[in-house]
């Protein structure tokens, strides 16, 4: 593998990108299955862009996380289970419609953070 793809695009942890990935389909099977209760096809488009902020979301995700971990650090808050759910279906939701604005901001930060790694042996 291209030295520059294993730092950005292979740089997640295989588990951690999967199951961002998983999370990730919940939004484009929710728009298909609302798209295949009308009678308009779903266009060229609108799948490439469904594909892309699936694959992207990983990423974006980790950038999201990596935010609210550097801003909250070891704090812990006890709020109500159905406030937090919203919040985080919400958060996952922002995450996979803005991955192909969020997601280069993680890949670069990989890319640097495993230079880095590499240079340090």
């Amino acid at each position: 593998m291209h030295p520059v793809i294993a730092k950005t695009l292979g740089g997640l942890s295989l588990s951690y990108y999967i199951r961002q990935f998983i999370f990730g389909l919940i939004f484009p099977a929710l728009f298909l299955f609302m798209q295949s209760q009308t009678t308009q096809p779903t266009s060229i488009g609108m799948l490439v862009f469904l594909v892309i902020s699936t694959l992207l979301y990983p990423y974006s995700r980790f950038v999201y996380e990596s935010i609210i971990d550097f801003i909250m650090g070891q704090n812990v808050f006890f709020i109500n289970t159905v406030v937090m759910l919203i919040t985080k279906l919400i958060t996952m939701l922002l995450c996979w419609v803005c991955a192909i604005f969020i997601a280069p901001a993680g890949l670069v930060y990989l890319y640097f953070y495993h230079s880095k790694q590499q240079n340090n042996r």
